[in-house]
This record gives structure tokens, sequence and C-alpha cells, in this order.
């Protein structure tokens, strides 16, 4: 499997290419599904979060398949409850601010708080069989604290950031119970059928190199070494393009690289040990498709087939995009990269 040989660094017949939230609102069967169920519901509906999960892989020649489910779900079975908005997104309906606000927190038990998403990746794994490779995922600790403190979506981060600097100790107590629950998370879904693993650090990027380093990394770092050997791991940390020689550190097998940076820039500070996902803007999906071709082949370029580039976007697809366009970006990763 193609992206499977790219994660070891090992050298493809064509560069592998898939795309974050390549299962969402962009697709008009996702789009049918959705309005007749809520979000939550289709997530904790193991058939209707294997349908989402496969419907991309039905439109387009994907290298890996990503399971239908969301950062935050962890949190509920830890006692921290949250429900979504139609605008403006999750909203955690007691934030984390201060030492006691941490009494009602437990430990996830993945068997009793996430047999959905168990059962989800069991109906996805059958129906796949060994054609393409099944990605699970979490979020990474600092961007679940960053949802915990601040009570959802942040224009700066100001909570948890005040959290970091005048409560240390509940900071760090918080990052360790969310530490614990993302590796047995991730654990739980290699366990079901998951071959490869996502971390998410979505909102690391509002963090400085000084800050990422002593309050984000190294719980980061402890995640990785509890979960690595068991599934090729992805660390993709959003914003980080200042600070990548301290990502590169984290352990990861594959770092996602956002389209702040040129990937073979990137890969340079990434050093050659680390294999790299990324980086189209997504908004050049939302352009004509004669737009799309020179920026793959740029990217392509860059990384001048080197073994371990797995092509992905820079962030997660967007919902306006035309499905098409992805359609054009599969193909033309495969051609260009094919003939190269």
């Amino acid at each position: 499997m193609r992206f499977l040989e790219a994660c070891a660094r090992r050298p493809v017949d064509a560069t592998p290419v898939w795309v974050m939230r390549q299962a969402g609102r962009y697709l008009p069967e996702y789009r049918a599904i959705r309005d007749k169920l809520s979000f939550i519901e289709m997530c904790k509906r193991p058939d209707v979060a294997a349908e989402v999960t496969l419907q991309p892989l039905r439109r387009f020649d994907l290298d890996a398949a990503i399971v239908f489910a969301d950062i935050l779900l962890p949190l509920e079975g830890m006692g921290i409850g949250f429900h979504f908005v139609s605008e403006g997104g999750p909203v955690i309906d007691k934030p984390v601010r201060a030492a006691a606000d941490l009494a009602g927190i437990r430990a996830l038990d993945p068997a009793r708080d996430v047999p959905y998403l168990i059962e989800t990746i069991n109906l996805v794994r059958r129906e796949l069989a060994d054609s393409v490779p099944l990605i699970g995922f979490a979020g990474a600790p600092f961007t679940l604290a960053s949802y915990v403190v601040e009570g959802g979506h942040s224009k700066d981060y100001a909570a948890i950031k005040t959290l970091i600097y005048s409560d240390p100790d509940t900071f760090d107590r918080l990052m360790r119970m969310l530490s614990d629950a993302v590796v047995a998370y991730l654990l739980a879904q290699v366990d079901a059928g998951a071959q490869a693993l996502q971390l998410f650090d979505s909102w690391v990027g509002w963090l400085s190199p000084y800050d990422y380093e002593r309050h984000a990394l190294p719980y980061v770092r402890s995640v990785i070494e509890r979960v690595k050997g068991r599934a090729p791991l992805i660390y993709f940390a959003n914003g980080a393009a200042g600070m990548l020689p301290l990502v590169a550190t984290a352990g990861s097998d594959v770092v996602g690289v956002d389209w702040r940076s040129d990937l073979d820039r990137a890969w340079a500070e990434l050093g050659d040990g680390i294999a790299v996902q990324g980086n189209l803007d997504p908004v050049v999906l939302l352009g004509p498709a004669a737009a799309i071709e020179p920026r793959v082949a740029d990217i392509l370029h860059r990384a001048g087939a080197r073994p371990g580039h797995i092509f992905n976007l820079g962030h997660g697809v967007l919902p306006s995009t035309p499905p098409d366009n992805v359609k054009y970006l599969v193909d033309a990763v495969h051609r260009l990269s094919a003939a190269s």
C-alpha cells in the first residue's frame, strides 16, 4: 500500500494522496445524510459513520481512508460535556478555569465511552479489506485543552494562555489527564483495526516557540512514546511553520505540514529521518482546475521524489470545494509523480 510505504520512507510507484476532512460537507451524499441527522448522531451511529468514511473512496482514487469521527469525542466519556451549535461549532458545557474544575474529570475507557467508534472501524475495515489503509485519529493534548479551557473556538486563546501563566500546576494536571485519554483512544482504534494514526494539533500555532516547547511538546512526546510502534503516526501541528525543528523532536513517523511553508524548506528543517505530509493550500481547490496542476507540480518538485512524501492539503478540505476538483487533484498527484 503506497500510503504505508511512504510512512516508512520506502520508495513508491506514485506519491500517495489523501485529504484531511475528505469525508465531509463538500460531498452531496454527505449533506444528504447530514440533513437528517445531527453531527453527533452521525458519529455515534456506526453504520452511518462507516458509510460517510467510505463515501470519498467511491468517488476518488485515494490512497487512504480516515475514520469519520471528531477530536472531541473522548471528552464526553471523561465527564467533560459539550454540544454543537449551528453557528460557531462546539461548546464546552463547563470550561476548566481552575483546579476545582478538574474534580469531575475521569479516565477514558474506550470500550465504555466510545464503543460506536470501535464498531465503525470494524465495519470500515471489513468493507475495505486490504484495498487501502484506514487512518484513526485524535486531537493532541494542547488542542483538546484549548477547547476545554476556552469553552469552544477562540479568537485569541487568551484563557488557556492565562491558565498556563497563572496556574501551571492546574494546566499540567489537565494536560496529563488529556494525554492519558488520547493514548487510550488511539490504542483502542489500532486494536479495532486502524492501520495508521494522525494526531491533530490544530491550535498549537497560537503558542510561541518558547511556550510550545515547555507547555505542549512534552505532552505530545508522551503520547507518541506510548503509541509509537503500534501503527505509523502522523503529527499535524497546524500553524507551526516557525517552530518545525521543535516539531521534529516530537518523535512521530510523519509530520504534516501546513501551507505556510514551502515543502522543501519545511523538510529541511524537519530533517531527513522523518516522512512529510502536505501541503497544498485548501483554497486552491475552490478555483478552476487549471490552477490546481501547477501548484501540485510545484509541491512534488519540492519533494524531489524523495521517499516519504504523502500528498495532502495544508488543512482540511473546505465545504464549498467542488468534488470534481478533488478528483482532479488526486489524479494529478498520481499522474505527475508517476511520471517524475
